[in-house]
């Protein structure tokens, strides 16, 4: 079994070119045995979706999200919690 690579949370190019059982950039098809095991709200919401007119959604680095209507309102939003732009 693959181990753990150690991870601060943000993604880089370096993450994306590492050749494990588990990037499926670097591999073709699924990996080896599961990545995520969603719980009970995730598959909850995932039955029951809220009914939003929300098309978009960026992280704001707190744990929170900011959801969007429009590309150009979520393009905002990227821009302010993603590259620090006001």
């Amino acid at each position: 079994m693959a181990s753990a690579m150690p991870s601060d949370g943000n993604l880089r190019r370096i993450d994306l070119e590492a050749d494990t059982p588990y990037n499926t950039y670097t591999r073709f098809g699924l990996p080896p045995t599961p990545i995520a095991l969603p719980g009970r709200a995730a598959i909850e919401a995932a039955l029951k979706p809220a009914a939003t007119e929300a098309m978009y959604f960026v992280a704001r680095g707190n744990g929170t999200h900011v959801f969007s209507r429009t590309l150009d309102e979520h393009n905002a939003a990227v821009r302010r919690f993603q590259l620090g732009q006001e």
